[in-house]
């Protein structure tokens, strides 16, 4: 999803620079540009959700698996909570670069909404 999310990213701006240096680009079309970026945004900010769910999911049985091994000092969930923690760090880093795109969409709409005369709501 981050390759779509790069991608969507980079086209906007393009997009962006083509309006800002005068290219002749019709209103409907622009106005079609907002309409497929806000689409595009509510399939990140639903990715994005998920991917909260699971990192939230995934540190509380992090949290949990290390407290049952301090109660217990049963070994086996020392190598839970190492599994838990190996799948963690990778959805933390991931949820970051996802919530990082779809602000800078935030900002990318707002200012091709503008740019196209509409109103970025």
């Amino acid at each position: 999803m981050s390759d779509r999310l790069s991608a969507r990213i980079r086209y906007t701006e393009c997009l962006l620079v083509k309006v800002s240096s005068g290219e002749e680009i019709s209103k409907e079309d622009l106005s079609a540009e907002v309409f497929a970026l806000r689409e595009w945004i509510g399939f990140f900010q639903h990715e994005r959700l998920i991917h909260l769910l699971v990192t939230f999911l995934f540190s509380i049985l992090s949290i949990g698996s290390f407290f049952v091994f301090i109660l217990s000092l049963y070994l086996p969930t020392l190598v839970i909570f190492a599994v838990f923690m190996l799948l963690l760090v990778p959805y933390i880093f991931h949820y970051y670069k996802l919530e990082n795109g779809v602000q800078k969409l935030y900002d990318l709409y707002d200012r091709l909404a503008l740019s196209s005369g509409g109103e970025n709501g």
